[in-house]
């Protein structure tokens, strides 16, 4: 139970972005960029990022859901996701995403935790430089995002399948286009 009273009942960040829409407004164009803009990393890839750093930091609504909407969008599907998200330096993922996940979790950490080792093992790994912005960059958001869900207390269900179907409407028509 959240909190606050959202006046809602919608789970995770929906019912927070339904509560301050002139907030979620933002937040989810934010979103739409960082996830399903022009990018050399798919949007399976971007997402991958984003549902590892949710692990990460134990939220568990945005880790299911990125998780979702990442298996949605990649080759291999749910099993791939759970195996990087839980094991990245053995899952069946490229030797980029690896690096660009350990600059992830290193964000996660701490932004000063990102050493000059990580972003050049990125680079021999083929990342380029706004791929290394660009994972910095969702690991931040998404520890913000983490935060905010977890930091009210918002509901996340246990149903999978509540997240596979919003990974089909993410999937089709993105993050700023209601449920």
């Amino acid at each position: 139970m959240p909190y606050i009273e959202l006046g809602n009942d919608a789970p995770g960040i929906a019912g927070l972005l339904q509560y301050r829409p002139e907030t979620g407004k933002a937040l989810m164009e934010l979103a739409e960029v960082l996830l399903r803009g022009d990018n050399t990393l798919s949007r399976g890839e971007r997402e991958l990022i984003a549902s590892y750093v949710s692990t990460l930091n134990e939220c568990r609504f945005c880790a299911m859901s990125h998780g979702a909407f990442a298996a949605a969008q990649l080759p291999g599907g749910e099993p791939v996701v759970a195996h990087a998200c839980s094991a990245p330096d053995t899952a069946p993922i490229s030797d980029k995403l690896r690096a660009l996940l350990d600059i992830a979790a290193a964000v996660r950490h701490s932004g000063a935790a990102v050493t000059p080792e990580d972003v050049e093992a990125a680079r021999k790994a083929g990342a380029t430089d706004v791929e290394i912005h660009d994972t910095v960059l969702i690991a931040a958001a998404f520890c913000m995002y983490n935060r905010y869900v977890d930091g009210l207390s918002t509901a996340a269900p246990d149903d999978p399948a509540l997240y596979a179907r919003r990974a089909a409407h993410i999937v089709a028509h993105g993050y700023l286009t209601g449920p």
